[in-house]
């Protein structure tokens, strides 16, 4: 137990004091004692904070906080579950003080496998700044190692990503000691957790990034999105939560990239930014500058018919429609790789519209920039990412140039659709929805590649999203305004009677049941079938199974539907509570049912198929004026309600139903116009 004292605070060293102190208790090594304050703070004096300790407070020798990290340390990686767990609590506490917290921090980080580093920091007892350069090189080591042990390297990756993510000092001096380059390899194993933990680094890394670094980031992005592609998505490992997650992070935050762009204006005045304009135009109609030829108002007239052809709204000067952000800049750059990379589709594009009549030509300009801020808004390029989001896209890992390849698909999936709703440009909003939904719904899928992705495009035809919508809409679970949820109500009793008339006319058919006891099988069999007025049950044993309808003069024995109780099913029917192989057998269980009829008498049941079983209980409870419960009257009941309301509604196809009745018109102030027949 820690000795306790009354002491003077002098002016001497506090090691000089324990010193003295330990003599005069004779205690050998009086370097491993220290002063603690005895009051409920019970910090350890240190030389920082000797001054805070008032004259004549009570201190307490104890085992200095090296001695007590290293006992806690030792404790912790028992294997008795028990101790660890008291070590752990012991360590929550003693973590308070920002003496023991430091030392226990500085301890071997060879032990890294073994000690709760990370965990201890996440109590924010011990601010990350403290680490010293030599701490983070060694840690950083232990990362750029080509072998290190998994666990000590897992580790080090969670301590480099917290340190990233809590200080940004410590940022910039773990990018000095790691780089992506040296983080990659690490993506090459299969320990799926090791991936985890570096492309979580990775994340970090670029998330601290200054706004002037994070595009030098991403410089081997190419290498980078391979390997992920290759080693990760399409690994032996399924991905799990935590990896899907920080597939999204990476993926957010290399689109954030292109937020600057999207947010920065073209500016009319910039001769570079209208030489773009310039090579669009000498891509699309091969024309060379006519500077040198003509005079200034002929050449403002070819410009502006060119313009005009490749679709910009302001035809004099299309730099004014790159003022509009988003999408800025960004649709420009877009435009001019879609001519570059895709030069055949970029040029059949223009001409093809710039030939069409007026009122149907698609505006390959105007096109390009909505469908860039569109694809921007479906990305969300320039919001943070989510923390609880797992939503990656595989296909933007195939490619260094992800952002730029989608739009050349989603441009030419325009213009086809364009085409196939014969629009015009007052259609312009309405094809701009449609693509939407397609490129949309494409996404869902999830494509493994952009060609994966382009083959979906093509089964998403605008004749197929009106298909979808047609189907959706038609679908119950759609089907939520008040006039149509009053329809359904309507109809629902309409469909219910039904499915009981049904239900009876199949018992006055009638069924063969096996008959079946606790002992053995035996093949014998008896019927039952209700009388056509809905009031007798009649059965009667059989010899074999008959061939067709069994008549109902034939069977001896009758139960009139008006001495019927109540009907029973599985293990509340008496043949089931019987000791034996029934009991165990769970298929009969669920075939079972009884009538209860007189007094205590049952007729017992099991039925040859869970379809029989669903019609017999559903009649039976039918003929006592009980609700008809079964999963078959379920299903009967949707699948009927379905088609006659797709029936009923066939008429308003296309056709906007309200969500309130029009108002009833006021009353006329007479009724002169009444025209009198006779």
């Amino acid at each position: 137990m820690p000795a306790q004292c009354s002491v003077i605070i002098l002016k001497k060293p506090l090691s000089a004091i324990i010193k003295e102190v330990c003599e005069g208790w004779q205690l050998p090594n009086h370097e491993t004692y220290a002063l603690q304050n005895a009051d409920s703070t019970n910090f350890y004096i240190t030389e920082k904070n000797r001054n805070n300790i008032k004259n004549g407070s009570i201190l307490r020798l104890t085992k200095s906080p090296g001695q007590m990290a290293m006992q806690l340390h030792e404790r912790i990686q028992s294997s008795s579950l028990d101790v660890k767990l008291d070590a752990l609590k012991d360590l929550a506490n003693s973590s308070r003080d920002i003496t023991f917290a430091q030392e226990f921090i500085n301890l071997d980080v060879d032990c890294l496998h073994h000690s709760p580093f990370v965990e201890l920091m996440d109590h924010g007892i011990v601010s990350w700044d403290t680490f010293s350069v030599a701490f983070i090189k060694k840690i950083a080591s232990f990362v750029c190692k080509s072998s290190m042990d998994s666990a000590v390297l897992q580790r080090s990756l969670a301590i480099l990503e917290s340190m990233v993510l809590n200080s940004q000092d410590l940022y910039q001096k773990v990018a000095q000691e790691i780089t992506i380059g040296q983080l990659m390899p690490h993506l090459q194993g299969t320990d799926q957790d090791i991936q985890t933990y570096t492309i979580a680094v990775i994340n970090a890394l670029f998330l601290k990034a200054p706004e002037e670094k994070r595009q030098l980031k991403l410089m081997n992005r190419c290498a980078l999105s391979s390997l992920i592609f290759q080693n990760v998505i399409r690994g032996p490992k399924p991905i799990n939560e935590e990896m899907a997650h920080q597939l999204y992070m990476l993926q957010v935050l290399t689109f954030n990239l292109l937020e600057d762009r999207m947010m920065t204006k073209m500016d009319p005045q910039d001769q570079a930014q209208r030489d773009i304009i310039f090579e669009l135009r000498r891509i699309a109609f091969d024309v060379e500058c006519e500077s040198n030829s003509g005079s200034i108002e002929k050449r403002k007239s070819m410009y502006t018919r060119d313009y005009k052809k490749l679709g910009f709204i302001n035809h004099v000067n299309p730099a004014v429609d790159f003022t509009q952000i988003p999408p800025g800049m960004l649709a420009l750059d877009n435009m001019l790789y879609f001519a570059r990379q895709h030069q055949d589709s970029y040029i059949r594009i223009v001409l093809e519209n710039s030939s069409r009549e007026d009122k149907h030509e698609c505006p390959f300009g105007r096109s390009s920039i909505e469908l860039t801020k569109m694809l921007c808004e479906i990305l969300k390029v320039g919001e943070l990412p989510s923390e609880n989001c797992h939503d990656f896209h595989p296909m933007f890992f195939t490619h260094d140039r992800s952002f730029e390849e989608f739009f050349c698909i989603c441009i030419q999936l325009l213009n086809k659709t364009w085409k196939e709703m014969r629009a015009t440009s007052e259609d312009f909003n309405k094809v701009m929805q449609v693509v939407r939904e397609q490129i949309t719904r494409a996404l869902t899928a999830k494509p493994n590649s952009l060609d994966q992705f382009k083959s979906r495009l093509q089964n998403l035809s605008y004749t197929e999203i009106l298909k979808i919508r047609q189907s959706e809409r038609m679908n119950q679970e759609d089907f939520q305004s008040r006039p149509i949820v009053e329809l359904r109500e309507k109809i629902q009793p309409e469909i219910m009677e039904l499915i009981k008339q049904q239900r009876l006319n199949r018992l006055c058919e009638g069924t063969c049941f096996r008959k079946i006891s606790s002992r053995r099988r035996q093949d014998k069999f008896w019927y039952c079938r209700l009388s056509p007025n809905h009031k007798v049950l009649h059965y009667g044993d059989l010899e074999e199974s008959p061939q067709g309808e069994v008549p109902h003069d034939s069977l001896q024995d009758k139960l009139p539907v008006a001495d019927i109780k109540a009907v029973v099913t599985g293990k509340d029917c008496p043949h089931m509570k019987e000791k034996g192989a029934l009991k165990q057998n769970k298929e009969v269980l669920e075939l079972a049912f009884s009538i209860l009829y007189e007094s205590d008498e049952y007729l017992n049941f099991i039925a040859p198929d869970k379809h029989e079983y669903c019609v017999w209980t559903d009649g039976l409870n039918a003929l006592l004026g009980k609700e008809m419960t079964s999963e078959f009257t379920r299903s009967d009941l949707d699948t009927l309600l379905n088609m006659e309301m797709k029936l009923r509604l066939l008429d308003l196809e296309n056709i906007q139903i309200p969500e309130a009745p029009p108002p009833i018109p006021k009353e006329p102030s007479n009724y002169d116009f009444v025209y009198d027949c006779n």
